[in-house]
């Protein structure tokens, strides 16, 4: 059953939005960014918070649980969706990314939800490398089960009628993936992958909430379809190395530039937990071109994700140890 707590929850105005994902890394932001806007918030979660934010009010559940998608999405305007399994087997991302998403599209159709908004990833294009793509300019090729069932989920918000964004790598407060990937590769691999000079494409979490609140709530001249949402500008991998470095959370990079060939090589020779396919989202170039979405809802960007990285170190340097 749905609970909300405080005043402000009695003083939320606007469209009413349904939210999945809200204590996750990305939901954070975004339920932040909608608490500034001041709207109705209704999120769902395995375990709500209890210290809840005071402009939501909790569904109780789960993708699998129909009973708390339809609470979710009565009377809502807007849906949207960040909730997704980025690992696990197949039966784990099946469950989550494919079938939870499409019972959720068919709670939402019914309760006549007018919005909708999901988040994707761009691993769903598979190893690349990739140098400055639209959408869907190579065939979508998932090498991963979350990104397989991920790309399964799109299909199921495109058939609603939905809005699919999909980011390159999310930087920020909260980040458990990207940086700490980083700072094990630069240890196993210490020379400069290919000269540094692999284009990424990478947004902050703060702007990527940013978007994701405006796209929901504003972006109404903006047609359904998918979308990539990184920053406009690619990051060099070197220039991001060096930011980080210059924070002092990652050796600076001295090493010499190694083609990929022989950076796979010094991976092998290496073991670790980052696998060779993760090493080359980063290692290599993976840019695809964002800048259609921001000027589709009128949202700056932002100063970009190196700029906002100062705003993410006391994170850092907690997760790194």
């Amino acid at each position: 059953m749905a609970t909300e707590h405080g005043p402000a929850a009695r003083l939320a105005t606007g469209p009413a939005v349904a939210l999945t994902g809200a204590t996750g890394f990305i939901g954070t932001g975004v339920l932040a960014a909608l608490a500034a806007r001041g709207v109705r918030v209704r999120a769902l979660a395995r375990r709500p918070p209890e210290d809840a934010w005071a402009g939501a009010a909790w569904v109780a559940g789960d993708l699998a649980d129909p009973a708390a998608l339809a609470e979710l999405c009565a009377g809502a305007d807007v849906l949207v969706h960040l909730a997704s399994r980025v690992g696990g087997g197949t039966g784990e991302c099946e469950a989550v990314n494919d079938r939870g998403t499409a019972a959720l599209m068919a709670a939402a159709t019914r309760a006549g939800v007018r919005r909708i908004v999901h988040l994707s990833t761009a691993a769903v294009y598979g190893e690349g490398p990739h140098s400055g793509i639209e959408v869907d300019e190579v065939p979508p090729a998932p090498v991963s089960e979350a990104s397989r069932t991920r790309l399964l989920g799109e299909r199921h918000a495109l058939a609603a009628g939905g809005h699919v964004l999909r980011p390159g790598l999310v930087l920020g407060t909260g980040d458990r993936w990207v940086v700490p990937a980083l700072a094990e590769l630069v240890r196993r691999v210490p020379v400069r992958w290919e000269g540094g000079n692999a284009r990424l494409s990478v947004v902050d979490r703060t702007d990527l909430a940013r978007l994701i609140t405006v796209l929901a709530l504003d972006g109404h001249a903006v047609p359904p379809g998918v979308h990539h949402a990184s920053h406009p500008e690619p990051v060099r991998g070197g220039d991001l190395i060096a930011a980080l470095a210059a924070l002092g959370l990652l050796p600076a990079p001295d090493g010499p530039a190694v083609p990929w060939e022989e950076c796979r090589r010094l991976l092998a020779a290496a073991p670790g937990r980052v696998s060779e396919r993760q090493f080359g989202l980063i290692a290599r170039d993976h840019w695809y071109r964002s800048e259609r979405i921001w000027r589709l809802t009128a949202c700056s960007p932002g100063p970009g994700p190196l700029a906002r990285l100062p705003e993410a170190a006391a994170w850092y340097r907690e997760v790194l140890g």
